[in-house]
């Protein structure tokens, strides 16, 4: 990862998800006033339950806020394990909840579904697309997003949104590192006393981690004390 990098050490996964919803909640209402709109990518893992719950509580200008997924399981409409299902569990019964973009990872061709789920993503924010906020998860084996060790999908410039080799047993949509990097801001959210040593090796600038090739300059990372157990306390600038 290069560029600025702001770190805050917050003490639980409660404190980060509230910190984490009053920095989305803040960006989302000056880029409205700003912009008219704001483009929200958001990783909906089990682990941001939280987070989107709070998120979907807040009084935002919903009409004007668009939130697409970062990735996705290729698995039928309706599976249980799906990132969609995670999401629609958090935000259900609030606005957010139809300011929602599926990805259409059902779609009999998932290529063609990654196409499909490209131009969507231009339609709302340009071409080539600009999100105003991508939030990213690091996971234990350091991938970001369905951005996964040794796979092709790594290695492309193109295009947005692709469709990676199985992984754990299934394929993933996912967006790629072009879409990411252009995005105004990333917001990083590290929880948990496993995440140690892969956020310790990605915050010393090991390439060799898919989460390393993340560069953007705009970047808040929030962490909890035990996902930050392993750095220097030189880093936590909170």
């Amino acid at each position: 990862m290069t560029g600025t990098l702001n770190l805050e050490t917050c003490d639980s996964p409660d404190a980060v998800a509230h910190r984490a919803v009053a920095f989305i909640a803040e960006e989302a209402r000056n880029t409205v006033n700003a912009r008219g709109k704001f483009v929200l990518g958001v990783s909906s893992e089990s682990t941001s339950t939280q987070m989107l719950r709070l998120l979907a509580a807040e009084k935002l200008p919903w009409p004007a806020i668009h939130i697409v997924q970062v990735d996705d399981k290729v698995v039928p409409a309706d599976d249980a394990n799906r990132n969609l299902t995670h999401l629609r569990e958090s935000l259900r019964g609030s606005e957010a909840l139809g300011r929602v973009y599926p990805m259409p990872v059902e779609a009999a061709d998932p290529i063609e579904g990654a196409v499909q789920y490209a131009a969507t993503l231009e339609s709302i924010a340009g071409s080539p697309p600009v999100l105003d906020l991508i939030h990213l998860e690091l996971a234990a084996d350091g991938h970001v997003a369905s951005l996964v060790p040794n796979d092709a999908v790594l290695h492309f410039i193109a295009p947005d949104v692709a469709i990676t080799s199985p992984y754990q047993g299934t394929a993933r949509m996912t967006l790629t590192y072009p879409i990411i990097n252009r995005a105004r801001r990333i917001l990083w959210v590290v929880t948990g006393a496993e995440k140690a040593p892969i956020f310790r090796r990605l915050l010393d600038g090991d390439e060799s981690i898919p989460a390393a090739q993340v560069r953007h300059e705009h970047v808040l990372v929030l962490a909890d004390k035990a996902a930050a157990a392993e750095l220097n306390g030189s880093r936590d600038r909170h």
